[in-house]
């Protein structure tokens, strides 16, 4: 790191947990966030501000009215633009030395596979359970940790799998694909716009957790939050020696 770039980071590496080397760690890291809306966009403003060095940006759809509520990474301008392009704008402009690559199309099959294989840590901020479990398929099979969050009406979740752990389970295990589970849009049913940025502020702590290599990450563990009662419950998660996804890891 450059001088400016410690002065910059400086309250990260007073934190004796993080120092100079976990700085470091995550300057010279690549995370790839798939989802520009509700939860990518304090993700990737958290992750721009403490110094990830390049942001790979996934999100094909375009900047709506009805997104302003909640999704922070874009403004009243930016209504009808690419959300990575309005996102690159803001980041550019809360850290001019982060390296953002917008990718304006939904990520799938190979190019999924390849982008997830090029990252050091995968924030999911989607909101449907097609693309989640894409991408949890492409991270269990490239070895990448994978930071998972979901918001809706006023409940949260947030949970951590890194198959590099030999007990962490995947998200497969916790949801299995195929099952019948509801498909809840906040489209249909709101979201409390102080939930996402809560969840994806949670996101950004964990994959920079796993960067810097401090604290226990939510492996193991889905974290819950309603914000109706402002309560956080934490529910242990184990494997399942059956997946179909990760059993043969």
């Amino acid at each position: 790191m450059n001088d400016d770039q410690l002065l910059r980071y400086s309250r990260h590496i007073l934190l004796p947990q993080i120092g100079i080397e976990g700085q470091d760690a995550i300057v010279n890291a690549r995370v790839l966030v798939v989802g520009a809306g509700g939860l990518g966009s304090p993700a990737a403003m958290y992750l721009a501000a403490a110094g990830v060095g390049t942001l790979v940006l996934a999100d094909g759809d375009t900047v709506d009215l009805t997104n302003l509520q909640r999704q922070i990474l874009h403004s009243q301008e930016g209504v009808g633009r690419l959300k990575v392009e309005s996102g690159s704008d803001t980041l550019a402009r809360l850290n001019p030395e982060v390296k953002v690559v917008p990718l304006a199309h939904r990520l799938e099959g190979d190019a999924l596979e390849e982008e997830v294989g090029l990252a050091d840590v995968v924030l999911d901020c989607s909101d449907n359970f097609v693309t989640r479990h894409a991408i949890n398929r492409a991270c269990v099979a490239r070895g990448r940790p994978l930071v998972s969050g979901a918001a809706i009406r006023f409940d949260g979740q947030v949970s951590v799998f890194d198959l590099r752990q030999a007990d962490s389970p995947c998200y497969h295990c916790l949801f299995p694909e195929g099952e019948d589970v509801e498909e809840i849009r906040c489209a249909v049913m709101g979201v409390f716009a102080p939930l996402t940025g809560i969840v994806g502020a949670v996101q950004a702590a964990e994959a920079l957790k796993l960067l810097a290599g401090c604290g226990e990450p939510l492996v193991g563990r889905l974290l819950l939050l309603d914000t109706l009662a402002m309560d956080w419950r934490t529910i242990r998660l184990g494997r399942d020696p059956s997946c179909p996804v990760c059993a043969t890891r």
